[in-house]
């Protein structure tokens, strides 16, 4: 297995780096199927019995493990390499499959959770910062541009899956999905370890020294930047940095926001528009429709922001997913009473493209301030943050409107008091995000240190600017 091992996998002199991209992006569409993997709750609680909250306890389980994985095998990531990393990612997540539909055939949800949550979640974490990490220090020149391309994968990943997965269910149940559940998770097991070997195989790291044509840290530093670090900060080191904690809270907040809309939409806009004498109420098929254009907007999102901070910088495109978010949630409770579907919808479409940016940025604000050599180790431990708000964000949806409905609230108005909370807590990820600024030198690798792994990016100068 030592073709698997990071000296196997440096790219030859002349290597295009645009051949890195559609690897990362196989891996990436690959376990972006989790956010699909809701097409499989009704068949399986009609083929095993199992009520659907015992079914969503998989795609909790599976985000949290992805968080963790992230975060514990953050330092080993960075150690081996993107083709051992990518490799035992799709021998996760793809045996996952095959281990649920195991459970499925024997009727055993604990074997399910054991495949779909526990090792696919695992394959999700290590799959997920690996190429990240590979293509920030292929465009140093361009960082926001290439986490948006491997994270645009993750987020459209479920409109390939979706699809695929009713079609398979369908085509092996004979027209009755329950009973074609067990061959799909296989089938789909198999696909998906295809692809992201295709990934694994083709990944390659640029050799010690090589940097894009014409590029320098000198010209790196877009004028009203000033984040941009040349230097690099070890991933321990990094967690003892206001930096992180800040950025912490910044992804908390961002995907808490996002999230919990992403998680209600369908629910969320058939009874905020439940219709009325000048309206027709929303029906479950426009309904679905409204779920499948958010779902655009997340991908889009995440390419479009990410695209831009390489302009505006990291620090200006926070600011403005924070403010503009704020806005946007204040005015939805309004279109709800006005009875405006289009501006709601609007609100939302532009909400879930900046929790879509969010992700696709944050790489990218990470290897500003701590470099390059452990982004991905740094990035790992970051995604806890993910994990957080996949609790919180929907509990502040699900939990308030029950409550307040509860309470004698009508059920559409009952969101008001939640899009208020997210308007607060918008606020204070903006002033969080304020607070952000270069890490003091004194964090940085030494490069005389020779007990510190090298990297073709190392130094010790201090950030341009602020």
């Amino acid at each position: 297995m030592s073709f698997l091992d990071r000296e196997h996998s440096v790219a030859p002199p002349g290597f295009n780096r645009w051949l890195v991209p559609p690897a990362a992006l196989a891996v990436h569409l690959s376990i972006g199927q989790i956010y699909a993997y809701s097409v499989f709750n009704k068949p399986l609680s009609e083929y095993g019995g199992w009520s659907l909250l015992a079914l969503g306890v998989i795609f909790q389980l599976a985000i949290a493990v992805l968080g963790a994985s992230a975060a514990i095998f953050g330092k080993w990531v960075e150690r081996v390499g993107p083709r051992r990393t990518m490799f035992t990612a799709a021998c996760f997540f793809a045996g996952g499959f095959l281990v649920a539909a195991l459970g499925v055939a024997t009727k055993q949800l604990w074997l399910v959770y054991l495949g779909n949550g526990l090792l696919g979640g695992i394959g999700l974490g290590l799959g997920y910062i690996s190429p990240v990490s590979t293509l920030i220090k292929w465009f140093p020149d361009r960082p926001g541009v290439a986490t948006g391309m491997a994270i645009m994968g993750f987020g459209g990943g479920a409109l390939i899956a979706s699809p695929l997965s009713v079609t398979l269910m369908n085509r092996f149940g004979g027209g009755v999905p329950a009973n074609g559940i067990t061959a799909t998770f296989v089938t789909l097991g198999l696909i998906y370890l295809v692809f992201m070997l295709f990934g694994a195989f083709t990944i390659r790291v640029p050799r010690p020294g090589w940097t894009p044509a014409g590029y320098t840290a000198s010209n790196a530093n877009v004028p009203g930047h000033g984040m941009i670090t040349n230097a690099n900060v070890t991933v321990d080191t990094a967690m003892r940095t206001p930096q992180f904690w800040l950025l912490f809270a910044v992804l908390f907040l961002n995907v808490t926001a996002g999230i919990g809309i992403l998680g209600q939409a369908s629910v969320m806009i058939q009874e905020m528009f439940p219709g009325g004498p000048n309206h027709p109420a929303v029906t479950a098929a426009a309904a679905a429709g409204f779920v499948g254009l958010l779902s655009l907007f997340n991908m889009g999102g995440r390419f479009l922001w990410s695209s831009l901070s390489d302009r505006l910088g990291r620090k200006t495109t926070y600011a403005v997913f924070f403010a503009l978010g704020a806005v946007l949630y204040f005015l939805i409770p309004i279109t709800g009473h006005q009875g405006s579907v289009v501006l709601f919808i609007l609100c939302a479409a532009i909400i879930i493209s900046m929790y879509g940016g969010g992700f696709a940025t944050v790489p990218a604000y990470l290897r500003d301030l701590f470099g390059t050599l452990n982004v991905g180790a740094i990035h790992g431990r970051l995604l806890l943050a993910w994990s957080a708000a996949a609790i919180v964000g929907p509990y502040l949806v699900n939990g308030l409107r029950q409550s307040q409905i509860n309470a004698g609230v009508p059920t559409a108005d009952a969101y008001d008091l939640t899009m208020h909370i997210m308007v607060g807590l918008l606020i204070l990820g903006f002033l969080c995000n304020l607070l952000v600024r270069p890490v003091d030198p004194r964090y940085y690798i030494q490069p005389t240190d020779a007990s510190l792994p090298t990297d073709s990016t190392l130094g010790a100068t201090r950030p341009s600017g602020d």
